[in-house]
């Protein structure tokens, strides 16, 4: 596995990391509670990002060849288009005009329209990639970086999910506009002020 390969595998999931944090922030620097349709655009992320995250993997324990890269960029892919479905929907529900979509617009886009231009380029850099394939097999010392790079979005996708597990508590769904943490509410003693019966 070429430097130059590394790099590219090592930048896509920093990218990713970056992307999520930001949701997170959002999520508890902001007060903007997902909703159903933005976890799963998160799980999206995590998904593709988890394509590089193998192949570095996979790099560490030997030379890497052509099917490896296909198998991880393939992987990548079809979480960008599962993810940019959900997103590409979430889009559409609050297209009608004076629609003032859900939660707050960053740089003029709403958290859902950014992440269907993230699985967008997920998509299209995975291609060009598939596009390069090495014609025999490589190797190449995967340092410190690349393993804190893997370490770090292990640890940002457990923080997600334990986010996921505090802002619906103890039930299968979360309602569609979510305005607080259930498991935090029902812990007080309070009546979730979510809506009960509402179902993603």
């Amino acid at each position: 596995m070429t430097l130059f390969r590394l790099c590219i595998a090592i930048t896509c999931i920093l990218a990713t990391c970056a992307v999520l944090l930001g949701a997170l922030w959002a999520q508890y620097g902001l007060g903007e509670f997902p909703c159903p349709l933005c976890i799963i655009q998160r799980m999206g992320m995590m998904l593709a990002a988890l394509g590089p995250a193998w192949l570095l993997c996979r790099a560490a324990r030997g030379p890497v060849d052509a099917h490896d890269f296909a198998q991880c960029y393939a992987c990548s892919i079809l979480a960008a288009v599962v993810g940019g479905t959900v997103s590409g929907r979430q889009v559409l529900i609050h297209i009608a005009p004076g629609d003032p979509g859900y939660g707050s617009p960053v740089l003029g886009l709403h958290l859902y329209t950014w992440a269907f231009i993230v699985f967008v380029v997920v998509v299209a850099a995975s291609a060009v990639q598939m596009l390069f394939l090495p014609r025999r097999a490589e190797s190449h010392r995967v340092g410190v970086g690349a393993r804190l790079s893997v370490v770090l979005l292990g640890s940002i996708i457990a923080v997600n999910a334990v986010a996921v597990f505090v802002e619906s508590g103890f039930h299968w769904y979360l309602p569609d506009n979510p305005t607080s943490n259930r498991l935090l509410d029902e812990l007080r003693g309070e009546t979730p002020t979510n809506d009960e019966t509402s179902n993603p």
